[in-house]
């Protein structure tokens, strides 16, 4: 389903990122080229049968797609060593030229505007395996205590296409999907949306169908393969019951039990911020795998080690991230920025990363307060390493800095105390939802909508955090009676307000990039609001 494409490019990405080398693949795979702009996925439906003895795969992936302009030639993506067996598309057989891991079909039928066709492309192989998973992507081929296979999938950044062929490029995604996943019958698949149909087969395999009714990011889609348990719940939230349903290793059920009731505490917050759980057709799920864990969509991937924080250590050096499991908490809050709202390209990752960092306070905040939030955010500072910019290069398939977890947490609470009313903050965080929902957007939809909802010129906000390694410097003196204060470091035309105390009085101080402005009385005893994601220099 496509949606929209325009991208977002800020003038003042002089980084050194922008002198890196990008290949042909490159560009093959971050850009909407003209093989992939005449139409439109609607439905993918995968049929993948695991060899784990092997650590192979053989699948088959339909794709039905909606014709927007006439062209002859598709492209698709499956990475080696996978290999395609054949192409199909009414019973012909079709060629293909592969570029890299890019194929190029040549198509038979003549492609008429606003017709739905169907590709079937038949594939095999061993698929790449993951060295460090989520970080490096592939299959993740383990075993749980009994020596069972222990088997899932993650591929976020390498792409879907790393172990089913697709139309590898986050802009366009289905409206619907079916998975089908043939197993050893001791075994079990789990995979998004709903199950609907279990087929135990003759050769001692079960196949697993899935069935996905909202539109889904490629990389969402998942294979959890293991000799799990199951339990669920149901959450009344705000449109209604919600099916919950947890799958883990056998041995784990007891602990899960108690450790997973942060999942409705993450509900009834996320709900009351963000506005209602996006996917109640497909219920919510939490499956344990044989690594940290993933945003699959409705089908959460867990490996936190049923440990609170992250792994047991915290984030940052607040101690309230010791509450709540970071992977149950960061990962769900995906289902609102990542999935319900996703970037069209991933150069605008930090819509995903910022605002699911973010939500961590939000849970905080609704279940211990806002003093508690502050500080989480707070003590997030010491992460980020202002290395290289959040925002990526655009149609080459390249995502920023990992500053875009902490100190796209940081902007945004920035930003919420610049709005300085949380009545309006909750409206437009539940305004984001309903606005793009179920939509794949760029930065600049998002930044014009928050413009536009709080009446603030956030652009240079935005292109300083965004796009600059710096952090923005308030520097302060005193000359006589007076307090001097002003702007460094920062783009031209910062000028967010901040919120200080002086002589026990809260005031808020305009400052200007260009001059000096005064205020009455002495710097020292000027309190700068330690929410503001800014250096405070005393001179």
């Amino acid at each position: 389903m496509q949606k929209a494409i325009i991208s977002f490019v800020f003038l003042l990405y002089l980084g050194a990122d922008a002198q890196t080398h990008f290949t042909q693949q490159d560009t093959l795979r971050g850009s909407i080229t003209k093989e992939r702009a005449w139409w439109d996925v609607v439905h993918y439906d995968l049929n993948v049968r695991v060899f784990p003895k092997t650590k192979s795969i053989v699948g088959r992936n339909t794709i039905f797609y909606k014709v927007l302009k006439p062209y002859q030639t598709l492209q698709i993506e499956l990475q080696q060593p996978l290999v395609i067996d054949s192409i199909l598309q009414n019973q012909q057989k079709l060629s293909f030229q592969a570029k890299g891991y890019s194929y190029f079909i040549k198509l038979k039928k003549e492609q008429k505007v606003h017709q739905t066709e169907e590709l079937h492309i038949y594939y095999h192989g061993i698929p790449k395996e993951a060295i460090k998973a989520p970080w490096d992507g592939g299959f993740v081929w383990s075993s749980d205590h009994n020596q069972q296979p222990f088997i899932a999938t993650a591929n976020q950044s390498i792409g879907p296409s790393v172990w089913w062929p697709c139309k590898d490029h986050p802009y366009d995604e289905p409206s619907s999907a079916n998975i089908t996943i043939t197993c050893p019958s001791n075994l079990q698949n789990i995979s998004n949306g709903r199950n609907t149909k279990t087929v135990v087969n003759t050769n001692g395999t079960t196949s697993y169908t899935w069935q996905v009714k909202n539109p889904i990011n490629n990389y969402g889609i998942s294979i959890n393969i293991a000799n799990y348990t199951h339990f669920s719940e149901v959450y009344h939230g705000e449109k209604g019951a919600l099916d919950c349903n947890y799958y883990v290793l056998k041995e784990n059920e007891t602990k899960a039990k108690t450790h997973f009731k942060d999942a409705t505490r993450m509900l009834q917050a996320f709900e009351y911020w963000m506005g209602p759980y996006p996917f109640y057709e497909d219920g919510y799920k939490i499956v344990e795998v044989p690594y940290l864990g993933m945003e699959h969509q409705s089908c959460v991937a867990y490996g936190n080690q049923y440990k609170k924080g992250y792994l047991g250590h915290r984030m940052g050096t607040s101690t309230w991230s010791d509450t709540f499991d970071f992977i149950i908490i960061h990962e769900s809050g995906h289902e609102w920025f990542a999935n319900n709202i996703s970037c069209s390209d991933v150069a605008d990752l930090w819509i995903h990363e910022a605002f699911t960092s973010y939500s961590e306070s939000l849970f905080l905040d609704y279940h211990y307060g806002t003093k508690a939030a502050n500080e989480y955010v707070q003590g997030l500072r010491s992460s980020v390493k202002n290395d290289k910019p959040v925002l990526g290069i655009f149609h080459v398939h390249h995502e920023g800095s990992m500053d875009m977890y902490p100190k796209g947490s940081l902007m945004l609470h920035t930003l919420r105390q610049i709005i300085d009313d949380d009545i309006l903050w909750r409206k437009m965080l539940r305004g984001l939802g309903s606005e793009f929902y179920h939509q794949t957007v760029n930065g600049k939809q998002i930044i014009d909508y928050l413009d536009a909802y709080t009446k603030v010129d956030l652009q240079p906000f935005f292109k300083h955090y965004l796009t600059t390694t710096t952090i923005p410097k308030l520097l302060l003196k005193t000359k006589g009676n007076k307090i001097l204060y002003k702007w460094e470091n920062v783009v031209k035309g910062f000028k967010i307000p901040v919120k200080a105390t002086l002589n026990n009085k809260t005031i808020w101080l305009h400052p200007s990039d260009k001059k000096w402005k005064k205020l009455k009385g002495n710097s020292q005893e000027l309190k700068i609001d330690p929410n503001f994601y800014i250096d405070v220099i005393l001179e």
